[in-house]
């Protein structure tokens, strides 16, 4: 039987049937793909960042990181802002918003003057826009006035937020930077110069690998290479870190927040909205699995939705936000053993060789039965959980307290997937 929960969202004054966007990128760059998108049921696009100048690309401009046997564990790209003449965008989103008026259509630009930043923002109006997003994060411009480079210096994002807010009635979003130590500065700044909205986070940085071949990075081209944006799976935990801090802030904690980075599943973006986000935006899943994806992110959004008893997403948005606390305060009275369970057990030794070698040598091995065995060495690190290739076949167990601390209930994580 099919489940069906209200997954629409007000977000920046705008109704959104439901919290999934394509991000600026790649995957929502023209009329069609757009057009492909909405009627798969994705609820509106960030589409990808327009500017004055059109881009001039390099072949080829993707590469990948894999771990084992896993494929795209992280994605490199060095692609720009758009490659289409500004006019054809901005007529591409009117279109859009003419045949899909219930949709949501956020125009991504980036400028490199104050003067190229307010002729965006009135194009992005006439088109009919409902939203305008300020690209102040993409790491792989050929221009230093312009991506990255403007994220990390706080006075032009103040200053190209002030431009922009000053030339549309549209809301504001600032997109961040993750190269950046702290991102609450920016953001604060963005906020001062008059946006609404904070989205975060662009692409990571990167090298993804070095070719032996050509001796460079990847991608090659003609033999040489660049630095340039990491995403996918890979960066999903420096994303939720730096959403995190910003609505910890007290200057940031009432600005909606969309959540960028890593977001492949439904599951991904439950945990960017349990952190407070109020849309989620995705590109590296589309390129694996098409548009289609949206169908699966709702449906397993829908099906947890039931199962935890919430009707729609302002139930749970934030939740888990206040349980995210600094390191002094958390409560370190106690140890929480591991429990093995023979019958799940494969015998492969994996948790011994981990904790011997790279732990507390907490784990003796029983060679004719080939189990492990717990020794008083333990001091409930968890790392032979996390290396167990067995789901359930170590789990959670007695929990110590250290000599002379109070005991109380603690809560704990029983359900490991």
């Amino acid at each position: 039987m099919s489940i069906k929960k209200d997954l629409s969202i007000e977000y920046l004054g705008v109704k959104c049937e439901n919290p999934f966007f394509l991000s600026s990128s790649p995957v929502g760059s023209n009329y069609e793909m757009v057009a492909k998108a909405y009627e798969e049921g994705w609820g509106g696009v960030f589409y990808k960042t327009v500017g004055i100048f059109v881009a001039d690309e390099c072949s080829p401009r993707f590469d990948h990181n894999k771990k084992e046997g896993t494929p795209w564990l992280g994605f490199k790209n060095m692609e720009q802002i758009s490659d289409k003449p500004t006019e054809l965008n901005f007529e591409n989103m009117y279109k859009l918003k003419r045949d899909f008026p219930d949709k949501i259509m956020v125009s991504s630009i980036m400028g490199s003057t104050n003067e190229e930043w307010d002729a965006l923002a009135k194009m992005s109006e006439q088109a009919g826009a409902d939203l305008i997003e300020c690209n102040f994060s993409c790491p792989q411009m050929t221009s230093h006035a312009m991506g990255s480079d403007v994220g990390t210096n706080v006075e032009l994002v103040r200053g190209y937020s002030q431009a922009v807010s000053r030339a549309t009635k549209l809301p504001v979003i600032a997109k961040m930077t993750p190269n950046i130590t702290t991102m609450e500065i920016p953001a604060i700044a963005a906020i001062e110069g008059g946006a609404k909205g904070i989205s975060a986070i662009n692409t990571i940085k990167s090298i993804t690998n070095i070719d032996y071949e050509n001796m460079t990075a990847m991608p090659v081209v003609n033999g040489k290479s660049s630095i340039s944006g990491y995403s996918g799976a890979a960066v999903k935990p420096i994303a939720l870190r730096f959403v995190a801090q910003m609505l910890q802030n007290e200057q940031l904690k009432n600005v909606p927040m969309s959540g960028i980075g890593g977001i492949e599943t439904w599951s991904d973006a439950l945990e960017f909205m349990l952190l407070g986000c109020r849309n989620v935006q995705v590109t590296t899943s589309v390129m694996q699995y098409g548009y289609r994806i949206v169908e699966d992110m709702s449906s397993g959004l829908m099906h947890w939705m039931d199962e935890h008893g919430f009707n729609c997403l302002d139930d749970f948005i934030g939740l888990a936000l206040g349980n995210i606390i600094p390191a002094e305060d958390l409560n370190r009275d106690f140890k929480i053993l591991p429990e093995f369970h023979n019958d799940k057990c494969v015998g492969c030794g994996r948790c011994y060789v981990s904790c011997y070698d790279a732990a507390h040598q907490a784990i003796d091995w029983d060679p004719i039965n080939r189990r492990p065995i717990l020794n008083d060495n333990c001091v409930g690190c968890h790392l032979c959980l996390n290396v167990c290739p067995v789901v359930g076949a170590i789990t959670p167990g007695e929990v110590k307290w250290k000599s002379g601390r109070p005991q109380i209930n603690i809560a704990m994580k029983h359900k490991y997937e």
